[in-house]
């Protein structure tokens, strides 16, 4: 693990693209045989210092989760029509694996490393608690990749 770019190998969570959150978390929470979670919406752009590209943007999105191991969470995300990677992405391939996301510490250095890495930073914002920075690692990893430092 010490070789490991980001410092950890272990998978947090698995963001999932979907049109209509409220029947995908109902069809999740059938099929894991559990309550369908509460459904959250992001903080606005004041509050969330969101950038999409270098851009401040007031995307937000829905969001559900449901905890399937002691560490990892399955994300649905249901983006609003404002420009975020969320909505790029359901756009432009339609619903499904958008994300896979990693909790590191210190998010400069992560950031540097994968833009040495050739990963380009997509989309950045605070949340309560810390912050996220999305990359396009699709050309090396097929997905988005997601930190997330937590204070």
């Amino acid at each position: 693990m010490e070789n490991a770019i980001l410092g950890t190998h272990v998978v947090a969570q698995v963001g999932i693209l979907v049109r209509d959150i409220e029947k995908s978390a109902q069809v999740y929470a059938d099929f894991l045989g559990v309550e369908k979670p509460e459904i959250r919406l992001t903080d606005a752009i004041d509050r969330a210092q969101t950038k999409f590209k270098g851009k401040p943007s007031t995307a937000r999105a829905k969001l559900a989760f449901f905890k399937v191991g002691p560490t990892l969470d399955i994300e649905l995300i249901e983006p609003d029509k404002e420009p975020s990677t969320w909505r790029n992405d359901l756009d432009r391939k339609g619903e499904g694996v958008h994300h896979l996301a990693f909790v590191v510490k210190d998010m400069r250095d992560k950031v540097v490393k994968l833009e040495r890495e050739g990963m380009t930073l997509l989309q950045t914002g605070e949340y309560t608690g810390g912050r996220y920075a999305y990359f396009d690692a699709e050309r090396d990893l097929k997905v988005v990749v997601e930190l997330l430092e937590n204070d």
